[in-house]
């Protein structure tokens, strides 16, 4: 099996690792904030966060719904503190409507993977889902094994380069 088709099987189920993103976002100010919330996805790799809108990360979504999200290897999984694997995306970020078709699929995803705490937060009127859609993104497994993701569902990795960065 080539390194490209291993990265390529680990990049399938890396995200299933995780219950949580974080989340980098940028206030109307232009300053940097990272956050993080529990997460759902779906087959063409959108995230979809349930966060208040007391929130810093969710004032800066709607200011500029242009997000970066990162999913990192627990350091006390990795070989190499330098080196830990780790995926992020560029997104746009969008709201989801609440009681829609849409929003009560997605409750009903989260309440599946996080239990009871979801019908808490869905009596509290000032949460909402975010759709954070993906454009693209890099794969990092450790040193020289790093990929751009494009293509149609982002399944296209391509390895990086000094001559294709």
């Amino acid at each position: 099996m080539s390194q490209l088709e291993k990265a390529q099987a680990e990049y399938v189920n890396f995200l299933q690792e995780f219950q949580s993103v974080i989340i980098s976002t940028i206030s109307p100010e232009g300053i940097p904030n990272s956050s993080y919330a529990p997460f759902v996805s779906d087959a063409a790799k959108n995230i979809y966060i349930y966060i208040s809108d007391l929130a810093a990360h969710s004032q800066n979504i709607y200011a500029n719904p242009r997000v970066s999200i990162l999913f990192i290897e627990d350091e006390t999984k990795s070989n190499n503190i330098f080196a830990r694997r780790r995926l992020s995306f560029d997104c746009t970020a969008t709201l989801i409507e609440r009681d829609t078709e849409t929003w009560n699929k997605i409750v009903d995803q989260l309440q599946e993977r996080f239990g009871e705490m979801i019908e808490v937060l869905k009596s509290l009127g000032d949460f909402r889902i975010f759709q954070l859609i993906p454009s693209s993104g890099r794969f990092v497994l450790g040193f020289g094994n790093a990929y751009k993701i494009s293509g149609d569902n982002l399944n296209e990795l391509t390895h990086i380069t000094r001559d294709n960065r």
